[in-house]
């Protein structure tokens, strides 16, 4: 059974980091592309970033490229989100999945509340 833990969401001021972890368990995460997806209040999930299964390549939605960094650690099963600068939209609940391609949604976590005050 695929299980998805994320930890590391809260609340933050503008400006601010965060950084958002999730644990992969039930599968190798290395044969599997990682990714972040958010949602927020009142809108659409929407994607946010992915990183291939080597992690040799990683995708960005345009709103937060040059401020989120998405790694791995396949050694531990691990996939983090470095979240900086951030800002009062990027409020949201945050979801880990797992999957195969640019935009892997096969598999998915409970989700991390992430709030950034103005």
């Amino acid at each position: 059974q695929v299980q998805l833990v994320e930890s590391g969401g809260g609340l933050v001021q503008a400006g601010g980091s965060l950084r958002l972890s999730c644990a992969a368990s039930g599968l190798s995460s290395r044969n599997y592309d990682m990714g972040w997806y958010r949602q927020a209040p009142g809108k659409e999930r929407e994607f946010v970033a992915a990183i291939s299964g080597s992690g040799r390549n990683q995708y960005y939605a345009d709103s937060v490229k040059g401020r989120f960094a998405i790694s791995r650690d396949n050694a531990k099963n691990t996939v983090s989100l470095q979240m900086n600068t951030l800002k009062p939209e990027d409020t949201a609940i945050y979801y880990c999945t797992g999957g195969i391609g640019v935009t892997p949604d096969k598999y998915w976590g409970q989700g991390t509340q992430v709030t950034v005050s103005s």
